[in-house]
């Protein structure tokens, strides 16, 4: 089949490339023609949090990539649209994550499917938003009205899809597991590269600091007498999107500046590995979620989590085989911290997690794409 994507892939960078990238390459793995169309422009500059919305790492292998979309320019969605259109592919898959998108990836899709042959399926992280802005349920349900079919990363999402639409094209499938960061390096090498304790106790936070993603709630649970008795520590790495100086202050306030370790910079593709591999346990204390790839990136490198009961998370993590599912609150964290230390379950949580995350196949997603195009 002839298999296309819009959306976000190389030069930008970030989660949303690495899961388009992968997805295109296993297509391209099971003997389908693939293409990925991404932005000349993606967001404008004053709705961009970070530093840069470009990779700093080389292009990825296998796959054809073409810049082409505008996210701002109604003239260019049409012409892509229609460019795109011309090719008749059998399937465009478009990965949905901001209402802002919605208006060029619904036109774009209006006008390929004037050629009366192409499915245009999309896969959606989240249709309402985590930072909600005015007109999100109006571009949204504009999108959604151009799709042909629908996949959701967790059962929250779509019953938040029923909302937008009746269809029965519509399937919940798991995050796949992000394997494209390297293999796992020894424990005492990744902390060597890291520079931390080689029999340090060492918690991870990983990924952009955003509010909903609660790293004020894990600082708090780190001002725990009982954490700070064991000396356990916490690597922050990922760039803030938002006041860093919050956090900083909350870790002065807390006389926490031996015990947090901060990068914070965006984390590149090289080094993800050593992060992961040098940690016990990655802590993911979101105050909302629907899905996260950051859990599928601990199930590659088969790191026990600890996380918050809220959208998807609970879906990923069985509580007390493969980590912990806490309440949102610093007591609760900190509970589950300590019971992982005390109850000395790394081992048998990381034999929990290898085993698991054999459900995560890249493969299951790429049928299941397939399958609503029937």
């Amino acid at each position: 089949m002839k298999i296309f994507l819009i959306g976000t892939a190389y030069p930008y960078r970030g989660g949303l490339s690495s899961y388009n990238e992968r997805l295109m390459q296993e297509y391209t793995r099971m003997g389908h023609e693939t293409k990925i169309y991404t932005f000349t422009l993606q967001y404008p500059s004053f709705l961009f949090p970070g530093k840069t919305q470009l990779s700093a790492d080389p292009a990825p292998k296998d796959i054809e990539i073409e810049q082409v979309i505008n996210s701002i320019n109604p003239l260019n969605w049409w012409s892509v649209g229609r460019r795109i259109g011309k090719e008749k592919p059998d399937i465009v898959i478009c990965k949905f994550w901001l209402p802002f998108m919605g208006p060029a990836f619904g036109t774009i899709a209006r006008f390929i499917k004037k050629n009366k042959h192409t499915k245009f399926i999309t896969i959606i992280d989240n249709i309402i938003p985590h930072e909600k802005r005015v007109g999100d349920r109006l571009f949204a349900q504009y999108f959604v009205n151009a799709c042909d079919g629908f996949i959701t990363m967790s059962k929250a999402v779509l019953e938040e899809l029923k909302e937008f639409t009746q269809s029965k094209n519509a399937r919940f499938i798991p995050h796949p597991i992000y394997d494209n960061f390297g293999e796992i390096v020894p424990k005492q090498a990744a902390r060597a590269w890291l520079k931390v304790g080689e029999k340090d106790k060492i918690l991870l936070f990983f990924g952009f600091v955003r509010k909903y993603k609660g790293l004020d709630i894990l600082l708090e649970a780190m001002k725990d007498e009982r954490i700070k008795q064991q000396n356990i520590k916490l690597i922050v790495a990922g760039e803030y999107y938002g006041d860093k100086a919050e956090y900083d202050a909350q870790i002065v306030e807390g006389n926490l500046q031996d015990v947090v370790i901060q990068k914070p910079d965006f984390i590149s593709n090289e080094e993800v590995k050593y992060y992961f591999s040098a940690a016990d346990v990655v802590v993911q204390p979101y105050k909302t979620a629907t899905q996260s790839g950051i859990s599928q990136m601990a199930y590659h490198f088969e790191k026990p989590m600890i996380v918050t009961n809220v959208g998807g998370l609970p879906e990923i993590v069985p509580n007390g085989v493969c980590g912990y599912v806490t309440e949102v609150s610093a007591k609760a964290i900190a509970d589950a911290i300590i019971a992982y230390y005390d109850g000395e379950k790394e081992a048998s949580f990381s034999v929990a997690v290898r085993k698991e995350k054999a459900k995560y196949a890249w493969h299951v997603m790429a049928e299941a794409i397939l399958a609503l195009n029937n």
